[in-house]
């Protein structure tokens, strides 16, 4: 079964269509950058214009980088402040003209490796770190989803921590791959002294580049790349879109 999975951040907005019981996209990724500011109405709009490349019609899963319950924004990260309070899932079902299930995109991303790539199989507590624009995070106990954790916005040094130890960090403070692992080994060891987790997948866009910090990276728990790259939102997001077929076919 192939389904629309489109993944919303701070930089882009990504689509794809999706074979869900391979894990895999079954087109080339489509990608805009993300509108400035990134208000409902323009990346929306954007959404729809995926979703119309593709000629899709049917379910679509769409990752969001906010805190998401009922389909209603309730935080903004690295989007604009006025997704507050809306409900985005039918905000978007409405310019798309199609069914639509929204949820934050670490979830996403975290539901897709464990089903299929560095989390599969594992039954302990697991944590997966998206390092992009900011930090996502989803947690995984025994295999079930604790959704929404957002611990990018733990406090570290009087600060979010996505804003000490982001892919973005990294960048615009020019930071050597030693001195950036610096700071995501005490982020990952906040993590560790909390949940005591049995493994952390590191994903985002800066996972493919892994071979280049991991050895710089100091923790008690095992550390793996995501094996699904930066697909692992779209792909996360049309799995959980699947529920929607399930209701369809009802």
């Amino acid at each position: 079964m192939q389904l629309l999975g489109i993944d919303i951040g701070g930089s882009g907005i990504k689509g794809a269509l999706v074979d869900i019981e391979k894990g895999d996209l079954a087109t080339e990724r489509h990608r805009i950058p993300t509108p400035q500011p990134a208000t409902p109405e323009a990346v929306s709009d954007t959404v729809a214009e995926i979703s119309r490349h593709f000629n899709w019609t049917g379910p679509v899963g769409c990752t969001f980088p906010a805190i998401i319950k009922g389909g209603v924004a309730l935080s903004a990260a690295n989007v604009d402040d006025s997704w507050i309070g809306v409900n985005a899932e039918q905000r978007i079902a409405e310019k798309t003209g199609c069914p639509t299930l929204l949820l934050n995109d670490a979830d996403a991303a975290g539901i897709a490796e464990m089903e299929f790539g560095a989390g599969k199989g594992q039954q302990g507590t697991v944590i997966m770190l998206t390092f992009g624009t900011g930090i996502g995070s989803a947690i995984f106990i025994k295999g079930i989803l604790v959704p929404n954790t957002e611990f990018g916005h733990m406090e570290i040094r009087g600060k979010d921590a996505e804003l000490r130890a982001s892919d973005k960090v990294r960048g615009d403070k020019d930071l050597s791959w030693e001195a950036w692992a610096e700071r995501v080994t005490e982020f990952l060891n906040r993590m560790e002294h909390l949940f005591s987790p049995d493994l952390f997948i590191f994903g985002g866009g800066v996972s493919k580049k892994y071979k280049k910090f991991f050895e710089f990276l100091k923790t008690e728990t095992k550390v793996v790349p995501a094996e699904l790259r930066n697909h692992a939102g779209i792909i996360g997001a049309a799995m959980a879109a699947k529920a929607l077929v399930e209701v369809q076919n009802k």
